[in-house]
């Protein structure tokens, strides 16, 4: 690669469609990913995860994280597996997650392949996942955790701050100075009302601004969401049924949670009993609960949330419920992908 005088941006996902956000700089023979996700979707689109990656990953210096979820952060693992090497810059919060999300990626598409060898349906004879559970682990070594609002030099001439965006735990958009420039990156910001965290801070000046703009053509409506919530439980727990939510497990799981809790508090609602029956969710709770400065629940209301729900961690804890009488709510997971509306990100070579 030559050097240049300028900065050079190439997009390498996130354009047509909404998933693979990639985006590559490069200046005076330096190489900086932002962000490293799957596509998710349609076939077509979870094929683009196959082909080969349009830069030697070994040739790139280091990759900016702008947050944890898998059409963001899911490619690591492939990079790093593909011989990246270099430090993988993010947030405490997104570290923490990425510790969840990425080694129950591999996990889950390592399920996938042998379900394809299983059932046939795979034009290969030996399907396999495009990474694999370790693979996963291992990509977490190479993660280097940051606070908020601080200058990082992450390769020769480029400095990045990593701004609070809202949206879960973590998050950030991101301004990444090179070569006397500014390009700032909007990850996934945020609602200004949010359940749980608190507002993206404004965006700075900046010469080139990639923005993400999956709801750009709409209005979120606002909702009072304990007063939709309440009347359900209510009707639903008098006649002694049971009140099943699938959740996603970052971010939605701990909503809803703080949501029955502060009900329950102004009675509200019957203390039926609440149960969180997922481990991704569980783990994704206690980090949530550990870095209370991104979200703007009280040190009290945190507590209720924390201790609302009985955590269920086991699959014979889980079959149990089948088998018990009267009301009750239950948090079923939910699969955790693109800006957690849970599309299938499958990895599996099946043809």
């Amino acid at each position: 690669m030559t050097a240049s005088s300028n900065p050079t941006l190439q997009f390498l996902g996130a354009a047509g469609t909404v998933t693979g956000s990639r985006y590559l700089v490069e200046a005076n023979g330096q190489r900086v990913l932002v962000d490293c996700g799957l596509f998710q979707g349609y076939k077509q689109l979870r094929e683009r995860n196959w082909a080969p990656f349009p830069v030697d990953a070994a040739s790139i210096d280091a990759v900016i994280l702008t947050h944890a979820h898998l059409d963001h952060s899911g490619y690591l693992p492939a990079l790093v597996k593909q011989g990246f090497r270099g430090r993988i810059h993010c947030t405490h919060g997104s570290v923490a997650l990425c510790g969840l999300l990425l080694p129950d990626s591999g996990h889950l598409l390592e399920e996938e392949a042998k379900y394809a060898a299983r059932k046939g349906y795979s034009k290969h004879k030996e399907p396999r996942p495009l990474y694999t559970e370790e693979d996963a682990r291992r990509s977490l070594k190479q993660l280097q955790g940051h606070d908020h609002e601080r200058d990082i030099e992450v390769a020769p001439g480029f400095t990045v701050r990593f701004h609070p965006a809202g949206h879960i735990l973590g998050a950030a958009h991101v301004s990444l100075d090179v070569q006397g420039q500014r390009l700032h990156f909007s990850g996934d910001l945020g609602r200004q009302q949010e359940s749980l965290m608190n507002p993206p801070t404004p965006l700075p000046a900046c010469d080139v601004l990639v923005c993400e703009s999956t709801y750009g053509n709409r209005e979120h409506v606002p909702i009072d969401q304990e007063a939709e919530l309440a009347p359900i439980i209510r009707r639903v727990a008098a006649r002694g049924g049971v009140i099943v939510i699938p959740a996603f497990a970052v971010g939605r799981a701990q909503a809803l949670m703080l949501h029955i809790a502060r009900l329950r508090e102004r009675k509200e609602i019957p203390r039926v009993p609440v149960y969180l029956n997922s481990p991704m969710a569980i783990n994704a709770t206690r980090h949530y609960h550990a870095h209370h400065s991104e979200h703007h629940v009280s040190e009290e209301d945190c507590q209720r949330m924390f201790n609302v729900a009985t955590f269920v961690n086991t699959v014979e804890e889980s079959k149990a419920l089948n088998r018990q009488r009267g009301p009750m709510i239950d948090h079923l997971r939910q699969r955790d992908g693109a800006r957690g509306r849970g599309r299938t990100h499958r990895g599996v070579r099946s043809g």
